[in-house]
């Protein structure tokens, strides 16, 4: 996991202190589904990347490339 700080009004974190002990989960846990809904819900439009295009000097088998287009996803995915 990334960690990553964020800044809330007292308000904002008694609630959700209160939230997080009612819930029996941590306000890390509370904070990630709520990022994870907003993200979920968002109605933004997704711009299509293409696929990844490799050059090399050697030809490469099908599973080597398999391989590297996975790696290259999984890449991809991990900044969302």
């Amino acid at each position: 996991m990334q960690k990553t700080t964020v800044y809330l009004p007292v308000e904002l974190d008694l609630r959700l202190e209160a939230e997080a002990k009612a819930e029996g989960v941590s306000k890390a846990e509370l904070i990630r589904r709520g990022v994870a809904r907003l993200l979920d819900d968002s109605q933004r439009t997704r711009r299509a990347k293409p696929l990844p295009v490799f050059h090399g000097k050697r030809t490469r088998t099908m599973d080597e490339i398999d391989r590297d287009l996975v790696d290259q996803i999984s890449q991809r995915a991990a900044r969302r």
